[in-house]
């Protein structure tokens, strides 16, 4: 999928073109040589077509002016001392990679495609520094093209990645959304291929983490503030005009959902860990209700699709926990036109209503559990749920769930305090229906946790967890042989 080159990117081409360079006098101190004038004057400042007989009459001389060969060192080992010609070749050598695709697949076939440029992407001090920046984008369309044709640089490009990558988190994390941009495009250029998406999910808390940061900003949710999603809070009428909350502008929101979405495609390799380590669904979820154009809501519902479908027992669940069905339901009324994201719809549709017509109140329940955040869902204060699934609860799959309750109120949850109110009301409703178990949780920690709690600032929390506490203390004087099984 070709891009619009961000505009940072083409403001400093263009200024970079424009500059006199004093071509002659690099030649008299011996910085390139004659031969290499002559090469660069037959493709600079000429029609494209011009440019591109040119380069197709003699590549291999064009290969070897820009990577070297024959005992010839490429034109930026020989001007490393000129910033003015190195900055001018990379904008040069950009140019003739788009204009020139015989060129691409000559350069990319070369022993050590890259080696010329890795130098040139090592991190400055200042991540507007032009030379890595320019580098970065030679270096993105090369391996694009090393990528998606068979050559002989695989190594070459498995070493190459990764610095790449490096280089483009730090752009990510900037607070200038020109350079995220870049970042960005530049990602979708060059996750074309299974190996590149491994790469990038290798390195994804240098990659992935920055830009799931600017959906979650979008979404109105910092990383801190999972009650907004997990509330569903936001609604499209407080989208700011032009882009989403957070300042995070339509374009960069578009492009980081393209990157996720090209990733999406990995979707049993990542799948779980996006949802473990991001609550991906939850968040996707979120951004599909607040989406203000087809073009995003596209992204979204296909990488939802990809994701689900290829990791049915941990996501879908997920995935009603969210209330995404009762969202898809509402999205048939949008209106939407694109023929892709209407496939999508309905094939997600009868997905999740394949999946809820098996699921019992207490599938429900254990999905929650199991996600690791609680929310007031209908369970939690349904008696008759409790009356008749309590003892399961403690006692399915040698009591994981209890484990996975005392792990969740184990945190401090300093941002959502409803979690540890809704998880005092299970350890309440818990002794209550089945006290001879009482043992067993206090095994866990939870007595000693809920008396803990008692002391919160929040108002529900100590409410909550002094309730838990009163159901401990009603059997503390009773004999374990007096208590009513259920």
């Amino acid at each position: 999928m070709s891009l619009d080159p961000p505009t940072y990117i083409l403001s400093l081409q263009n200024n970079i073109r424009a500059r006199p360079i004093s071509w002659e006098g690099a030649v008299r101190a011996k910085t390139i040589t004659d031969a290499d004038l002559k090469k660069i004057k037959s493709i600079d400042k000429v029609r494209k077509e011009q440019r591109k007989q040119t380069i197709e009459a003699d590549v291999g001389s064009f290969v070897a002016l820009l990577l070297g060969g024959h005992g010839s060192p490429s034109i930026f080992e020989a001007a490393a001392k000129r910033q003015d010609i190195t900055q001018y070749m990379l904008v040069l050598t950009g140019d003739l990679i788009e204009d020139s695709p015989s060129l691409s697949s000559a350069l990319v076939q070369h022993p050590a495609p890259f080696k010329p440029f890795l130098p040139l992407l090592k991190a400055a001090p200042n991540v507007e520094d032009p030379i890595p920046l320019l580098t970065s984008s030679v270096l993105a369309s090369l391996l694009s093209h090393a990528l998606s044709q068979p050559s002989k640089s695989t190594s070459q490009t498995d070493e190459a990645l990764p610095q790449i990558y490096t280089y483009l988190s730090a752009l990510s994390k900037s607070s200038d959304a020109g350079l995220q941009d870049i970042a960005v495009q530049e990602y979708s250029a060059v996750l074309c291929s299974k190996k590149s998406r491994q790469i990038f999910w290798e390195q994804r808390q240098e990659t992935l983490d920055p830009l799931i940061d600017i959906l979650r900003a979008a979404s109105g949710a910092a990383r801190d503030q999972d009650s907004t999603l997990w509330s569903g809070g936001s609604n499209v009428r407080s989208v700011p005009e032009g882009g989403l909350a957070g300042g995070v502008g339509l374009q960069l929101l578009y492009h980081v959902l393209l990157v996720i979405w090209q990733l999406s495609f990995e979707g049993e390799l990542l799948g779980d860990g996006l949802h473990d380590e991001h609550d991906i669904i939850i968040l996707y979820t979120h951004l599909l209700r607040l989406s203000p154009k087809e073009k995003t809501t596209r992204l979204l519902l296909s990488t939802l699709l990809n994701l689900l479908t290829t990791n049915r027992s941990t996501l879908l669940p997920a995935a009603v926990l969210a209330r995404l069905p009762s969202l898809l339901t509402t999205m048939k009324t949008r209106h939407l036109t694109d023929p892709d994201a209407l496939e999508d719809l309905q094939a997600l549709t009868e997905l999740l209503d394949d999946y809820t017509k098996t699921q019992t109140t207490f599938d429900e329940y254990a999905a929650e559990i199991n996600s690791g955040h609680l929310r007031w869902s209908p369970p939690h204060r349904n008696p008759t749920f409790w009356r008749e699934n309590a003892r399961r609860i403690l006692e399915e799959n040698k009591g994981e769930l209890p484990r996975k309750l005392a792990d969740i109120l184990s945190k401090g949850w300093d941002n959502d305090k409803q979690v540890l109110a809704i998880g005092c009301n299970d350890v309440a409703c818990l002794v209550k229906e089945v006290p001879e178990k009482r043992s067993q949780l206090e095994r866990l920690g939870l007595k000693g946790r809920v008396m803990e709690l008692m002391q919160e600032a929040d108002e529900s929390v100590r409410w909550e967890s002094l309730r838990a506490v009163g159901e401990w203390l009603r059997y503390s004087f009773e004999g374990k042989s007096e208590l009513p099984l259920r």
